[in-house]
């Protein structure tokens, strides 16, 4: 069998499908080269580029398997996949302990004005008053989404002092409570935290889930926090909240378009702002190769 790795993952995993299978690395690779050589492919491997699209599919007729090395399955028509019979396999567990530290990073980079105070010092403004902070400790987090990230953040969390509360529709009580937190309404856990952070796919029924409505619900020191996908925060609803003092600040590791070169969230110095670098670790690709790569051979082996 033949494997295409379509994008640059770990060598280790890239050793294990060779011990398997004939593999073709092309990283990089366009579209309308990986639509010439598809059909000569049982796998193909992606991470967040390229996509594979209806059209991919369908000529790849020896397609057996498509695999993500990584959490989202954004760039993969799924659905198509399965109406060709195709398996589609990911590796949502690589990333989780280094997605839960970037978000608990930017819950310290917001309270503290970590960013703010970097660039005045560089700018050789000693300006120490304007940076008085909030402590985490004694503070309530709210986690929307209580899977593999969420309650990493929230060990992080209790840790530093903070309680947990969390809202998960497909979680019962019970599993929430077993993983730390206390279970609220999505409602309830706005109003109440003074840290919100999202851990959810981006899908219709989340797509701007957070929007003016739920700003004017939070607390007026409230801070928001977006490492899972970009679409989830109604950005020009943030841009608001920020800009009028609805909340206090705001860490966003992904935007609804990447790069975000016209947001007006460059404008705000209460925002902290990263580029979709929450699996971006050498611990973290190195163990979706290695996944991806188990879940390939899986796959393909039963």
């Amino acid at each position: 069998m033949k494997i295409l790795v379509a994008s640059d993952i770990a060598e280790e995993g890239i050793s294990k499908l060779r011990n398997e299978f004939e593999v073709d690395v092309r990283k990089g690779i366009s579209k309308e080269e990986i639509l010439s050589i598809i059909d000569c492919y049982d796998g193909v491997i992606v991470r967040s580029k390229p996509s594979i699209t209806e059209e991919i599919i369908q000529k790849g007729k020896n397609l057996k398997v498509v695999a993500r090395a990584g959490v989202g399955l954004d760039n993969v028509d799924v659905n198509c996949c399965q109406g060709f019979g195709v398996k589609v396999v990911n590796s949502p567990q690589a990333s989780s302990d280094s997605v839960a530290e970037l978000a608990f990073g930017l819950m310290l980079a917001v309270s503290r004005n970590i960013a703010r105070a970097d660039k005045l010092t560089r700018e050789k403004r000693w300006e120490k008053k304007s940076l008085i902070g909030h402590e985490l400790n004694g503070k309530i987090l709210g986690i929307v989404g209580f899977g593999r990230i969420g309650r990493n953040v929230g060990k992080i969390a209790k840790a530093c002092g903070m309680s947990l509360i969390a809202y998960d529709p497909y979680l019962t009580n019970e599993q929430i409570k077993g993983g730390g937190a206390e279970p609220f309404s999505l409602e309830e856990l706005i109003e109440r935290s003074d840290v919100i952070t999202l851990h959810v796919p981006l899908i219709e029924s989340t797509r701007n889930m957070i929007s003016d409505k739920e700003f004017e619900m939070m607390k007026s020191n409230a801070i928001i926090i977006n490492t899972s996908r970009g679409g989830i925060i109604d950005e020009e609803a943030l841009y608001r909240a920020l800009t009028r003092g609805k909340i206090l600040g705001a860490g966003l590791d992904v935007f609804e378009e990447e790069p975000p070169l016209n947001s007006k969230l460059l404008e705000c110095d209460n925002v902290v702002l990263t580029q979709h670098i929450g699996a971006s670790t050498y611990e973290a690709q190195k163990r979706a190769g290695i996944i991806i790569a188990e879940e390939v051979i899986k796959a393909l082996k039963c």
